[in-house]
């Protein structure tokens, strides 16, 4: 992250005229396994990684947020006013905007400030670059405000109203609240339904590889929405609260007329709870090929019921896990339609399956893939100025 910080503290220079007073820095994430059972309160395992957003800040006293967004050669202006206005959909100010508006909401009487923002997760590549911004500048706002200690959770909850009042994404918590409460050297298996989160410990000898298909992908987009009508559909017909509330035996029994997608997706979650559930104890005593055939199941179950990857994702994610021999697994992460593969196993292993991928494998364009092997890395923090 230290050349991303002097990367920040320079633009901040550049278009405020003076340093700044504070950084924050949150991860993006990556999730090992666990889809789409966010927001069915199910349970997901993700772990931070170390690469994610870093915001310069300096307050100042006439109540406007100003944000230069470096990456993009953009700036954005608001006021901190009660209701904080929406930028045009898709604007990618209305993340830091959606924050403001939900820490206000919180209770915390924030004051203007002057925000710079880097990053370095790649977007659409399923590793959460918007929770990572989210979080970053949740923590950088609360901060100036006099809580530079803000409960960790609220502020993943207010990246994620971010999402859902200002992006027009009807996601669930995992990103935001794994870039707000990660710990270094350990994965997160996170109660979506209670919010608690359990260190999982990644053995000391163990990597992620993380393969950018080159697949651009997008949830609003997409089918995230639908994909998510298609689960409540379901929870109603089990007169449940969530799909979480359903197992597989009771699925199948009580189906009833159910449509015969709506039941797949459903069936999907249900699978994908346990799967989690049996991964995080699988991780923890260090059994890479129950972990592997675990992953695998949840590839497929993407695939057939959840109808959410591609040909060129699947060939992709078959070739890594029959690399890896039974020494650990793949499968595709994050919303679907595109993104990112990963691969969990040995840290010798896993740079082996790199220099394949690598020379094996070209994104649509032409390209070799943009790669990333990563240890779990720790959550959002304040950095001194």
């Amino acid at each position: 992250m230290k050349a991303l910080q002097d990367r920040v503290r320079a633009g901040f220079e550049q278009a405020f005229g003076q340093a700044p007073s504070m950084f924050a820095a949150a991860p993006g994430r990556v999730n090992l396994i666990g889809e789409h059972t966010d927001y069915n309160d199910g349970w997901v395992l993700p772990m931070a990684i170390g690469v994610g957003t870093i915001v310069a800040a300096r307050p100042r006293s006439d109540g406007m947020v100003n944000i230069a967004a470096l990456d993009l050669a953009q700036t954005a202006s608001f006021a901190i006013a009660t209701p904080i206005a929406h930028a045009p959909p898709g604007d990618w100010s209305n993340y830091p905007r959606g924050v403001a508006a939900a820490l206000i909401a919180q209770g915390i009487a924030l004051g203007g400030a002057d925000l710079a923002v880097t990053g370095a997760v790649p977007q659409g590549a399923g590793l959460s670059s918007s929770a990572s911004l989210e979080v970053a500048t949740g923590l950088a706002l609360a901060a100036l405000a006099g809580h530079p200690g803000h409960d960790r959770t609220a502020l993943a909850l207010a990246g994620q109203r971010a999402e859902h009042d200002y992006a027009g994404c009807n996601c669930g918590i995992m990103d935001q609240l794994v870039s707000a409460r990660a710990e270094a050297g350990h994965a997160v298996l996170i109660d979506c339904r209670s919010l608690a989160c359990r260190a999982v410990p990644m053995p000391q000898d163990c990597a992620v590889l993380i393969v950018h298909s080159g697949i651009s992908r997008g949830l609003v987009d997409g089918e995230y929405n639908t994909r998510r009508s298609q689960c409540e559909i379901a929870a109603r017909h089990f007169s449940d609260a969530a799909l979480r509330d359903v197992d597989l035996e009771r699925l199948e029994a009580d189906r009833g007329a159910l449509d015969d997608t709506v039941f797949r997706r459903a069936r999907h979650v249900v699978t994908e709870n346990a799967r989690t559930l049996a991964a995080a104890e699988a991780l923890q005593r260090d059994d890479l090929a129950t972990l592997g055939d675990l992953m695998a199941a949840s590839h497929a179950s993407m695939r057939d019921d959840f109808a959410i990857t591609t040909p060129e994702i699947d060939a992709l994610a078959a070739k890594m896990g029959a690399a890896l021999q039974g020494r650990g697994g793949a499968r595709m992460t994050g919303g679907g339609f595109g993104g990112a593969v990963i691969a969990v196993g040995r840290q010798s292993a896993i740079a082996e399956l790199a220099r394949q991928v690598s020379r094996d494998y070209r994104t649509p364009r032409g390209e070799p893939p943009q790669t990333m092997i990563e240890v779990p890395a720790a959550g959002a923090h304040l950095i001194d100025a």
